[in-house]
């Protein structure tokens, strides 16, 4: 009986873990496909690019974890989370994204995600990511969680934008473009599309004008 018991332990152990990709880069997911299927106890199942394909593959492929990024077109990673677990309540994720801002993983936390790993983390960060998550612990990259107790000791004050979003918001009522905002902070215009949808989401508005009219009622600008 032990050695059977032994046997189907091992059995357990060495079953492959199905994971499913989703970025809307190729090339991006092209890479991670080879890095995660260099270990023989991982497998893709599929990759693909944006929210409305991500949903109907999770549902042929019942994967054991997903892992996406933040920013995926006109949609995001939050997105996915939110809709793939009024389905699937269970479904493990991993968010792998270039964005370390305390508020934004706060609010990706919030929604049950299992993993948060920046894309300049190694590798090995990875793969130690989703064996954590295998095991059921939830895993925080090393930038991540310095940077998630920094903010204990740095609080926003209960504003319901922070800075850099107030920042954002004013060249926002001023007609700038993403482009134009991106140019005069110098930073991506993908980010300005994230900082933009943040705001949105935080001010529970869905028109620029809506938008408008909410920031001055509340003094954000």
């Amino acid at each position: 009986m032990k050695w059977l018991f032994n046997f189907v332990g091992k059995e357990q152990i060495a079953q492959t873990m199905k994971i499913l990709l989703v970025d809307d880069h190729s090339i991006l997911l092209d890479g991670l496909k080879k890095l995660i299927e260099e270990d023989e106890m991982l497998s893709v199942v599929d990759a693909v690019g944006s929210v409305p394909d991500a949903i109907p593959s999770i549902d042929k492929h019942k994967p054991d974890l997903v892992i996406t990024d933040y920013n995926l077109g006109d949609d995001d990673g939050l997105s996915l989370v939110q809709k793939t677990k009024r389905l699937f309540p269970d479904m493990k994720f991993i968010i792998l994204s270039m964005h370390d801002e305390a508020h934004l993983v706060k609010e990706i936390l919030k929604e049950g995600v299992n993993g948060y790993v920046l894309k300049k983390d190694t590798k090995a960060e990875l793969i130690e990511a989703i064996y954590a998550v295998r095991g059921g612990k939830m895993y925080m990259s090393t930038d991540i969680n310095a940077m998630l107790v920094k903010s204990l000791y740095e609080p926003d004050e209960g504003k319901l934008l922070t800075s850099r979003e107030r920042e954002i918001l004013k060249l926002i009522s001023q007609e700038y473009s993403n482009k134009q905002i991106a140019e005069e902070l110098f930073i991506s215009e993908r980010t300005v599309e994230t900082h933009r949808k943040n705001i949105f989401r935080k001010t529970k508005t869905n028109s620029l004008v809506g938008l408008i009219k909410f920031a001055y009622a509340n003094n954000l600008i």
